[in-house]
Order: structure tokens, then sequence, then C-alpha cells
């Protein structure tokens, strides 16, 4: 069976967006913390015996306790050692909760039920940022219910983490901020340039790159007021485009007037013609896609009406002419090496 997804967007070279969606704060981000704890309360479903790390993890929560045991005699398979994960906020508070992934590294079979212990998580400076502690939810079913199968040695424990050390920013009393364009355009990037200064009278915002573009603080505002103005800012924004192309499942993305110069292919028994005409042409036993698409099965050409020959033209044809993923495939990434396609392919 030949299958192959064909996504054409209808994309112009100008797209309307808000500046927060195409654009970043500088210092105004996420940050990554991880920690490393044990999982109790498992119906026999934990780490066994093989795991040492954590049968000495067990001893010394247990002598914590005082109570002092010995790792090797240490045979409970109801305990799992894990590494808890979680992104902290940007202006989290001390108290604020948020959720934490939980992940076994031992030979545990599920997390299923179980309770994750006290666990520091700490950035990447060493200092300890939060703790986190509570049930486990894994999703999906057990081994009795219903419903869509579950992957049972990586879970959550939902509001699980809480804020124990605060991350100092003070942006309320800076003067200046910066913003990062998610992907580098220098269109982009004077775009909105242009639109900062043209609301605000003055020449607040300056790019200084294809990426960065420096703001200065406006009077009678804030920072915040300011900050959340620009976000909300729309301005008409350049939109790069590009082939992607999925090997694994044989999908191709592409906008609709990615195009296509004439060009011969040959791909194994296959060889195709595609014809850039002014009337395009209906030889006998073709098929007409629409008025400015024509495929002459017989001679495995195709014809186009002049500026309509776009890579989802040329996709449609190749599909209408038996091409498989894999051909089409390598066909558009032929095209590419050749010239007969500008824009930029992506393999995924």
């Amino acid at each position: 069976m030949r299958l192959i997804v064909l996504i054409f967007l209808l994309l112009s070279s100008l797209q309307a967006a808000r500046i927060g969606e195409i654009a970043n704060v500088v210092g105004v981000r996420d940050n990554q913390i991880i920690g490393y704890s044990l999982v109790v309360g498992l119906k026999k479903t934990g780490d066994g015996t093989t795991s040492k790390f954590t049968l000495q993890s067990i001893a010394n929560m247990l002598k914590a306790m005082n109570i002092d045991m010995n790792p090797v005699d240490i045979k409970s398979k109801n305990v799992a050692a894990v590494v808890v994960t979680a992104k902290f906020a940007p202006f989290a508070r001390q108290g604020d909760t948020f959720d934490v992934v939980v992940s076994s590294i031992g030979d545990a079979k599920s997390l299923e039920g179980g309770t994750l212990l006290m666990t520091p998580l700490k950035g990447v400076d060493g200092k300890i940022y939060a703790l986190a502690q509570g049930p486990i939810s894994i999703g999906g079913k057990n081994e009795r219910g219903a419903g869509a199968e579950s992957h049972p040695t990586a879970g959550m424990v939902y509001g699980g983490g809480l804020v124990e050390r605060e991350i100092q920013q003070d942006l309320y009393h800076q003067q200046n901020a910066t913003l990062s364009l998610k992907t580098s355009n220098f269109s982009n990037a004077v775009a909105i340039q242009n639109a900062i200064n043209a609301k605000y009278r003055g020449t607040l915002a300056t790019a200084l790159d294809s990426r960065t573009i420096k703001l200065d603080l406006p009077q009678n505002r804030s920072m915040v007021e300011f900050l959340a103005e620009v976000q909300n800012m729309d301005i008409s924004y350049a939109q790069e485009q590009k082939i992607i192309i999925n090997e694994r499942t044989g999908t191709i993305v592409a906008g609709v007037d990615v195009e296509v110069k004439p060009v011969v292919i040959t791909q194994g028994d296959m060889t195709v013609k595609v014809l850039s005409q002014n009337t395009v042409s209906t030889p006998p036993g073709s098929v007409t896609m629409d008025k400015s698409l024509v495929i002459g099965l017989n001679e495995n050409e195709i014809y186009t009406e002049k500026g309509t020959t776009t890579v989802a033209n040329i996709a449609r044809s190749l599909q209408k002419l038996g091409a498989t993923p894999k051909e089409m495939i390598a066909i558009l990434q032929a095209m590419k090496s050749a010239g007969a396609i500008a824009v930029d392919l992506e393999v995924i």
C-alpha cells in the first residue's frame, strides 16, 4: 500500500501577526531544574536488586530516619529510582506550584500508583530552587482498564512542584529591554523597529541585527506596560518559504506558491517533463486537474500555465502519475539540487 500525505499551506509573502508571537523578550524565559529521588508505594513493579543505586538510596533514606540498614539486605520491589525534571517559570514566586515530570532510571516496570518522595530540584548553578512531592499519574490505562495504552515508566505529578527560591529579575525598574526574533530575518526586524517607532512617535526601537531589537522605555510607561503594548502590536512580517519532508511518514509540507522552474525528471523507470506554457496543452489521453494544470498520462508530461508551476502542482501531478512516496521525495530533493526549486528544503 502506497501512502503519501501532502500538506500545502496557503501563505502569502507577508503575514499579519502580533509581535509577541514572533519575538521573545530577552531574559524572560523558563529555566530547567532537575532532581533525583525515589518513588514508593508501587505494586511490585519497582526496581529489582540489580539497580544498586536504588538499594543504596533506600538505605540512605532509612538512615536519615534513624534506621540503619545494609543495602544488600533490602529486597523491596515497591520502590523505584527516578529523575525529576521541570520548567521553572519566569517571575515564579515562593509558594507557586507547577507540574513535574518523573522518569524511571532503573529497571522498574511501572510507576503507576506510586508516590514521589520529597525531591530537591536544582538549577544549572547547583542551587535548590524548588521541591517536588506527590502522587504520580501515568495517564492512559492500567493492565485491566480501558482506553489508550500508557507509557508506565514516566509520569507527571500535577502541581507537585513548590517554589522555594526566587530568581531575582527587576523588570519594572529597567529602562531598556531587548526583543529576540524566533527566526532571524532582517525584514521582520526592521518591520518591528518601524512599527514601534511609528506608534510612539520617536526612536525607541533599534534593530541591531536580523534577530535583535533594542527597546528604550518611553515616558509615562512602566516597562511592564510598555512590553505588554509592544507584544500586542500587529505587524506585517515576511514568512520564510520552505519545503519540509518527513521521510519516515512520507509527509511533504510546502506553501502552495513555491515556484518550480521547467525541468525534466528521471527517477528509476519514470521520466517526467514539466512544461510551462502560455496556453496549457491538452494532448490525447491527458487529464485536466484544473484550468492551469494538465497531466499527459501517455507522455508522462506535466503542463502548467506560466506562473502556476509550483511544488503543489508538481506533487499533485506526480501522485496522479503513480509516484511512490520515496520517489516523490527523491524527485523533490533532486529538483532542489538542480536549482529548479529556490526555497530551502528540510528533511526531518
